[in-house]
């Protein structure tokens, strides 16, 4: 290790799971001849940034940040910040189908990306939303038996089943959807983009912040923070911040002095994202920061998910009737 490394550890040694981050990197990085890193100028990946700078002197990593169509201008000049900070170069790849022409192809996303994949395959053999069994809807739809199962809450884990969003199934019967769904924005601007990029470059070692505190789809498809492909064509996989908490990260600003993005110095974001995506838990408050800072972009986001803002609207109040319904029951 070298001699700033060695300072970099003494700095951290109280702190586990930064100083254990260090030490991982070191060793990780070491064996691998051609590393990539997926930058997208949100908090996480700003921090991983810096960890991967302090141990890559020679500067062997390359790093990428995919424009899915939809970005906030901060989130760019937040890009131009850290390459003049770090002296790297941030590759700019743009989206094989960017969010607009995804969103207008295949269908805008809704509620969640398992929830979008399993309507997207309903619609497209037809479903007419019927609330039948299992046995009797496999029949008829023959191909399309996964969704079917969704549908019906056929799985053992609740997780893979409609039930897992409360009265979700109750809510498509009476409202099925009258536009296409899908999550395939994702997929052609994100996805189908790195592994286009890692092949050019012969990456052998695919770098993302991916936390495991996130509790989001992306951690939950991870135990640890280190994946090796048994593919030899396919990348081996690396999250140097998968076991940091919330305070660690906290703990790593302040060590060493690292600055975020406007979205979160300014504009007063807990992440960013896709900008404007229904996913978003906090959408709400997402869309007022938006229209007050880039009015612009909050313009372009509505008409790209203006249907599913709207679906999605209807199903929250659906779901809070239905709440309340079950409350004055109980108090009766």
């Amino acid at each position: 290790m070298a001699d700033s490394i060695e300072k970099i550890l003494d700095d951290t040694k109280e702190n586990k799971h930064i100083f254990d981050s260090f030490l991982k990197a070191n060793s990780v990085l070491a064996g691998y001849s051609n590393p990539c890193c997926s930058i997208s100028g949100g908090k996480d990946s700003d921090i991983m940034l810096d960890l991967l700078t302090h141990i890559d002197p020679e500067k062997r990593i390359q790093y990428v940040w995919f424009n899915t169509g939809i970005e906030y201008e901060a989130t760019k000049q937040h890009l131009d910040y850290l390459e003049q900070k770090y002296g790297i170069k941030i590759h700019r790849e743009k989206a094989i189908k960017p969010i607009p022409l995804s969103c207008r192809e295949f269908g805008q996303p809704f509620l969640s990306k398992r929830v979008s994949d399993m309507i997207e395959r309903l619609q497209r053999h037809n479903f007419q939303w019927e609330d039948e069994p299992y046995d009797v809807l496999v029949q008829k739809y023959p191909r399309c038996i996964t969704a079917i199962g969704w549908w019906t809450n056929h799985f053992e884990s609740i997780q893979f089943n409609i039930d897992y969003n409360r009265y979700l199934k109750e809510f498509l019967l009476l409202n099925p959807p009258s536009f296409k769904i899908s999550s395939k924005c994702c997929e052609y601007a994100k996805k189908k983009v790195a592994h286009k990029f890692n092949k050019q470059m012969h990456c052998d070692l695919n770098i993302t912040g991916v936390r495991r505190a996130e509790r989001g789809v992306r951690s939950s498809a991870y135990k640890s923070c280190f994946t090796n492909k048994s593919d030899k064509n396919a990348p081996d996989e690396y999250r140097p911040l998968f076991w940091y908490e919330n305070e660690d990260e906290s703990a790593y600003d302040k060590l060493f002095n690292v600055l975020h993005s406007r979205c979160y110095s300014e504009y007063g974001l807990k992440r960013t994202g896709c900008v404007g995506c229904p996913f978003a838990r906090n959408l709400d408050e997402e869309l007022r920061v938006i229209n007050q800072y880039e009015p612009k972009l909050y313009k372009a986001v509505n008409f790209v998910f203006k249907d599913s803002y709207a679906y999605t609207e209807k199903f929250r109040k659906f779901v809070s009737d239905k709440k309340l319904e079950e409350n004055n029951y109980h108090e009766k």
